[in-house]
């Protein structure tokens, strides 16, 4: 190994004013669900351009809850992209319906919008288009082939807060749209999530379904018994999120422009450097979106060895490159239930060939050329 100093493809900026935000929460007199995730919901919702947002203690738990929230339940059909976490899939297996994949654009790789009517059925309950690296689906159409079919729009943009798409801020486009603050997202709260919506039945839904399906509203009540009285009128989980890890997403939030702003710094570099690399295709912005770039990914020409050979050299001199994503069916899991290797071709191409570059806030640009640097001398050896 050469001897620099590693660079993750992702990592959180925390500073002090984030300590701080955490200490004033652990000598407060609440340290799960408490008026600091409240005053996370307002921020959020506010940031997102939605009346309502509801926290979870993961990016998963609140795609589970959308989608109890949207009617999903056994035997219905839930479409979405092969090239994204498995966490967007596996939260309709959860409740008996089945993940349907759409193949993806060459382009942003995002659900290739054209495709997805000809795998709607009867029992297609959701659609959930993927904001893929932070660059947003293609919303509109998406969404009038939901309306056109009587469907649900769940837009997963765990790699997607702060974007924006036709001059509106991603958040207020879909019925519900999913947010993640995983370290590696574009904030954080250690583990943690949210669903947003404009819709008070959805927001209520899943509020009760992120604990245990416990309503409090006397007016819902079969019975009243005192102020202290409550009922589970469903089956609901524990997904609360605690205010601990809110007072640091309250703190978070309030830099996510700076955030992003850095975020872009980076991008802008590494377009300049590597544009014009043969060997390289570097992402594509599309006129009216306003990407959150999560993730910065190239595509290495020249197959799966290629692509091999360059993850293995980066990381010998300490970058640490990543791949995102296998497609979701490939996964032992989804094969066992009988989904087939080659199912969306463009996303197994696209597969072949990818990698992610180091993406947050603390890289600087002089870390960021020199990943360029060396990502343009490792590609020129090998081709």
């Amino acid at each position: 190994m050469i001897n620099m100093d590693f660079l993750p493809y992702g990592k959180q900026s925390i500073d002090r004013d984030d300590l701080d935000s955490v200490a004033e929460a652990l000598e407060s007199d609440w340290l799960t669900t408490g008026p600091r995730v409240e005053d996370f919901e307002r921020a959020l919702a506010e940031k997102a351009g939605v009346e309502y947002a509801v926290a979870f203690n993961s990016g998963t738990a609140a795609l589970h809850a959308a989608y109890f929230a949207a009617g999903v339940g056994p035997g219905d059909e839930v479409i979405t992209s092969p090239i994204t976490f498995a966490a967007t899939a596996n939260a309709a297996v959860y409740l008996g319906a089945r993940p349907v994949f759409a193949d993806v654009r060459s382009d942003t790789v995002n659900i290739n919008e054209k495709e997805i009517g000809r795998h709607i059925t009867d029992r297609t309950r959701v659609l959930a288009p993927v904001d893929f690296a932070g660059h947003p689906a293609e919303m509109d159409h998406i969404i009038n082939t939901a309306r056109e079919n009587s469907l649900v729009v769940v837009e997963d943009a765990c790699h997607a807060l702060g974007a924006g798409y036709r001059g509106r801020p991603v958040g207020s486009l879909a019925d519900i749209t999913i947010f993640s603050f995983h370290p590696v997202k574009h904030i954080t709260t250690g583990e943690g999530g949210a669903a947003v919506t404009n819709s008070r039945e959805y927001c209520e839904k899943m509020k009760s379904f992120r604990s245990h399906g416990m309503v409090r509203d006397r007016e819902k009540l079969t019975e009243y018994h005192g102020p202290w009285y409550h009922e589970m009128h469903m089956l609901g989980y524990n997904y609360r999120i605690t205010d601990i890890q809110c007072a640091l997403g309250n703190s978070q939030l309030k830099k996510l422009d700076s955030f992003l702003k850095k975020r872009q710094d980076i991008v802008d570099l590494y377009n300049e450097e590597l544009s014009s690399l043969g060997p390289v295709t570097t992402p594509v912005k599309l006129p009216g979106s306003q990407p959150a770039w999560h993730l910065y990914v190239v595509r290495v020409k020249g197959g799966e060895k290629m692509r091999l050979k360059a993850y293995e050299e980066l990381h010998k001199r300490g970058i640490g490159v990543q791949v995102h994503y296998l497609p979701v069916y490939r996964h032992p899991y989804y094969l066992k239930k009988g989904y087939a290797r080659g199912l969306c071709p463009v996303a197994e191409d696209y597969y072949s060939s990818t990698l992610s570059l180091p993406l947050y806030p603390g890289l600087t640009l002089k870390d960021a050329n020199r990943v360029a640097g060396e990502l343009k001398n490792i590609i020129n050896a090998l081709a």
